[in-house]
C-alpha cells in the first residue's frame, strides 16, 4: 500500500467504494490503521460521505481546516481513518463514527458532538521499554503505563485529541463487544464465556453465538459506551 493508488477492483473487501466506475482510488498513508480496516481521508469524503465529486473538491474541503480526526484537524487525503475514529466536520456541524456494518464494509454512524471526546481503542499487543509497559493499539499507536492488569484483547476508552486512558474495559464475562472480522462482522452482544481462542457472547435476539476471540472488540462493561448503531 506505499503507492499513492491502488485498483479499485484489487481494493480490500472492506472499502465502501464504487469499483467499477473509475480504475484506481487513492490509497491511505502507512503507519496506523491496516488497510484492510481503513481507508483514506480522501476516500472516506468522496465515496463513503459523498461529500464531494472529485478529488479536486475534496481537496478543497480538506484545505478548508473543518475536518478533524480523533480531535485533531487533518488535511492529508491520505491521512488514514478506520474503525472507532471520530470525524467532524465543523462547517456543516456533522459528527460521526467509523464503523463496520454487518456486511463488513467500513460505514458511519452519526453520533453527537460530545461523543466525539471519547474512542474506544483495543490492545493488541504488549512490550516493556524503559521501565514502563507499552501497549500496542489496534490504530497503531502505543501508550505507555505503569503495570497493571492489562490484557491483549481488552479495550481503552480514550479521552481525545491527548488520548488520556479514561476506562480500562476487560474482555470478560459480560462485556459488551462489538464483532470486527468473521461471518457475524458488525454484531452487538454479551460476553457468556471464553475458552482458549473462542468466546461466546449473546446476540441481541438472546441466541448463544461462538466465535474466534480475535474478533471480539470490547466496547462497554455490560452494554456500548458509544454509538454504534443509528439511533
Amino acid at each position: 500500500m506505499g503507492k499513492n493508488h491502488i485498483k479499485r477492483l484489487s481494493a480490500p473487501k472492506a472499502w465502501h467504494i464504487r469499483r467499477k466506475k473509475h480504475k484506481f482510488i487513492t490509497s491511505p498513508a502507512s503507519g496506523t490503521h491496516s488497510p484492510k480496516v481503513g481507508v483514506s481521508l480522501g476516500t472516506l469524503i468522496k465515496e463513503i460521505l459523498n461529500y464531494s465529486q472529485s478529488k479536486r473538491e475534496s481537496k478543497k474541503i480538506l484545505n478548508a481546516g473543518e475536518i478533524k480526526i480523533d480531535g485533531k484537524m487533518r488535511k492529508d487525503a491520505k491521512f488514514p481513518v478506520g474503525v472507532f475514529d471520530t470525524v467532524e466536520f465543523s462547517g456543516v456541524n456533522e459528527s460521526f463514527r467509523i464503523i463496520i456494518n454487518r456486511k463488513g464494509k467500513l460505514d458511519l454512524v452519526r453520533i453527537k458532538k460530545e461523543e466525539c471526546t471519547i474512542k474506544p481503542c483495543k490492545i493488541i499487543g504488549k512490550t516493556m521499554f524503559r521501565g514502563k509497559l507499552q501497549l500496542n493499539m489496534i490504530d497503531g499507536n502505543n501508550i505507555l503505563v505503569d503495570k497493571g492488569s492489562y490484557k491483549v484483547g481488552d479495550t481503552l476508552i480514550l479521552a481525545l485529541p491527548g488520548k488520556k486512558i479514561e476506562k480500562h474495559l476487560k474482555l470478560d464475562k459480560k462485556a459488551a463487544i462489538f464483532l470486527t472480522g468473521g461471518k457475524h462482522i458488525g454484531e452487538i452482544g454479551n460476553v457468556e464465556g471464553i475458552s482458549a481462542n473462542k468466546i461466546i457472547y449473546k446476540n441481541s435476539a438472546g441466541d448463544l453465538v461462538e466465535t474466534s476471540k480475535k474478533y471480539a472488540f470490547v466496547v462497554g462493561d455490560n452494554k456500548p459506551a458509544i454509538t454504534i448503531l443509528e439511533t
